[in-house]
């Protein structure tokens, strides 16, 4: 029977080489592609968007090799946030206590590389094993005690921002050791030859443009063998083109100065890291069920309640990380650090296409919505708009976003 359907339907549109349509039918493939993949590549255009229009609003002065790479420094905590902020949205919850718990972290170590001399490298195990147990602590009401996580982590923002005033008695404490310094603020060594760029930050970029192609076509492949929907060819290889595009520039920027910050190679890390887990991980799919579906996901035999419990946990010790990164960037630690923190990594991963009833969401996307916003913050400091604009501005952008996961759910629904 199916021969027969098959037989009667209409003959498709002439093919070029290889069986692609040419012309017309080409560039409705590609927007059809384009649109299919909307949630991805919105944020991709809205960014690229943004940079445009700030580098030609302040001529030229954002893509300046100097402010490049400062804004990779400035942004680092708020999008080592956003990534674990993300996998907490995708499971369908909310975590409001990161913003606290980084200052907390930041307070705790102050208060052993400062007071106690403990040296540095213990000392920031000690911390990502403190950010590891306020996530747990936090995992185990929620998942196990049935306790919404909205309620449970403005408890947790409340206890911490109070356990923070606590350990630095209301006062700024620092400096912090030389080598936690150089990790938030400083860059890869020279080696080789003088080129007058940083040739280990080159190398870098192009080891990462090879990955980044090795692991598209990768993926493409396996969709193929599985009989999925992929995009034209053209317009995989237009894909390609533009990433590859988009990381020799930033790579010939920070090359151009002073190099890669070693903050981005962290950056790199998780990226990959939690980006793997996500899309080949057991726990991964296991995260996208429970906050897609809950109910199908149980009945498909997952623990749920160990998900989400170590979701937390592990959003807790990137919340560490964030504070150490924090407090070495600025050598102190301070009782006002980290305010409005939850609310950046939030805004972050909804810009960066997460969805507000969970499921929905990718790891990339949530740097990407960092990125949107520390492009923003920076671009308006640069042509003088005030904080209060710039507020209003953000909170446009955010809206902006989420109503465009509404209309682009509601047009795909219908």
């Amino acid at each position: 029977m199916s021969t027969d359907v098959t037989a009667k339907t209409p003959a498709p549109a002439p093919a070029g080489k290889g069986g692609e349509a040419t012309g017309g039918g080409l560039l409705q493939l590609m927007l059809d592609g384009m649109r299919r993949n909307m949630r991805q590549y919105g944020m991709l255009f809205a960014l690229g968007l943004i940079v445009v229009l700030f580098a030609v609003w302040t001529d030229g002065d954002l893509l300046l090799p100097r402010n490049v790479s400062n804004l990779v420094l400035q942004n680092s905590y708020i999008l080592i946030l956003a990534i674990g902020m993300m996998l907490v949205i995708i499971a369908g919850h909310i975590d409001l206590s990161v913003g606290s718990l980084t200052a907390f972290v930041g307070s705790m170590a102050a208060v052993f590389m400062v007071k106690h001399d403990i040296p540095w490298l213990l000392a920031v195990v000690l911390c990502l094993a403190v950010g590891a147990v306020a996530g747990a602590i936090q995992g185990f009401f929620i998942a196990y005690g049935g306790i919404p996580s909205f309620i449970v982590t403005l408890a947790g923002m409340l206890i911490f921002r109070g356990l923070t005033e606590i350990f630095l008695e209301g006062q700024t404490l620092g400096p912090f050791p030389e080598g936690l310094q150089k990790v938030a603020n400083g860059f890869l060594p020279e080696v080789g030859p003088n080129t007058n760029y940083h040739n280990l930050t080159l190398l870098l970029g192009f080891a990462m443009i090879a990955f980044v192609i090795f692991q598209e076509v990768r993926d493409r492949k396996r969709q193929q063998e599985f009989n999925l929907d992929v995009p034209p060819a053209k317009l995989f290889l237009l894909k390609l083109v533009a990433i590859g595009a988009a990381v020799l520039t930033l790579t010939m920027l920070l090359a151009s100065y002073k190099g890669a910050p070693i903050v981005l190679l962290i950056l790199g890390v998780l990226l990959v890291g939690f980006g793997y887990v996500m899309r080949n991980a057991i726990i991964g799919r296991h995260i996208y069920a429970i906050g897609g579906n809950l109910p199908a996901a149980k009945l498909s035999g997952v623990k749920d309640k160990k998900v989400t419990f170590l979701v937390f946990l592990n959003m807790g010790m990137l919340a560490a990380l964030a504070g150490l990164v924090f407090a070495a960037r600025f050598n102190a630690a301070s009782p006002k650090a980290g305010l409005n923190f939850e609310l950046e990594a939030i805004a972050a991963s909804f810009i960066g296409g997460a969805s507000m009833s969970g499921g929905v969401g990718t790891v990339l996307g949530a740097i990407i919505g960092g990125l949107v916003l520390g492009v923003l913050n920076n671009g308006m400091n640069l042509v003088g708009i005030g904080t209060d604009w710039q507020q209003v501005i953000k909170g446009m952008v955010l809206l902006a976003a989420v109503g465009f996961d509404v209309w682009n759910k509601r047009k795909v629904g219908s």
